[in-house]
């Protein structure tokens, strides 16, 4: 992943193109679980905040040390 994230609220799929996912179905698994980034909901559009997950790699990366 980049280590610049768009300036503007993320889709799920470009979730799935900057971690190079199977399918959009890997971030709403993640959702259900509530092992992925934080998301939030705009009506029915899901979408992250790159701040948030910025944090959620960084805390990835602290776990897999």
């Amino acid at each position: 992943m980049a280590s610049e994230l768009p300036n503007r609220f993320l889709t799920p799929e470009d979730l799935v193109e900057m971690f190079e996912l199977p399918s959009v179905e890997t971030v709403y698994q993640w959702r259900r679980k509530r092992t992925g980034p934080r998301g939030f909901r705009v009506g029915r559009h899901l979408r992250f905040d790159p701040d948030d997950v910025r944090a959620w790699v960084d805390s990835q990366l602290g776990e897999a040390a």
